[in-house]
């Protein structure tokens, strides 16, 4: 998708979409991986990986930078044109239809949030307070992290629920 070219996806589609952000979007990239968003992400990464990567695996292209402007046979793209990240988020909420998904996905690495997980497996990995405090943990398939709704999350949820629909 270029640029403000194509008209926005409907719910369905926006829900299957995956990004590649450049080394310029890490806290955008983070913050749509939290919002279940199927996004890449590399701090040291060159344009031409990001190029190679997104057409290898059908993903778009989240950029600040103009030169992608310059590649002939690359159109699928978004131009961010905001510095600020709920600026950002309000920008690619419009053009792609975007709504919090129910499956959150690791902010760390992009993978995948396992809901079911044994509270006492997690005993030794969170704070005590975390774990005498929560009930419900979640832990990333591919890295191991650990995550709870503590009232982060919940302000998380309550800043982009104006910006975002809820699906």
């Amino acid at each position: 998708m270029e640029s403000g070219s194509k008209k926005a996806p409907n719910s369905e589609q926006s829900q299957n979409i995956r990004f590649i952000a450049d080394a310029m979007l890490g806290r955008l990239a983070k913050w749509l991986r939290l919002l279940g968003y199927d996004t890449l992400y590399y701090k040291d990464i060159s344009d031409a990986e990001v190029l190679r990567i997104a057409k290898q695996q059908n993903r778009i292209v989240l950029t600040r930078d103009t030169h992608f402007l310059n590649f002939r046979n690359f159109k699928d793209y978004f131009l961010i044109h905001s510095n600020n990240t709920i600026e950002q988020l309000s920008e690619m909420a419009a053009a792609f239809n975007l709504a919090i998904q129910n499956q959150p996905r690791c902010s760390k690495c992009n993978g995948i949030l396992i809901t079911d997980v044994e509270k006492e497996s997690v005993k030794n990995l969170v704070p005590e307070y975390v774990y005498l405090r929560f009930k419900n943990f979640l832990r990333c398939a591919a890295c191991g992290s650990i995550y709870w709704e503590g009232s982060h999350t919940k302000r998380f949820k309550k800043k982009f629920y104006g910006i975002l629909k809820q699906s």
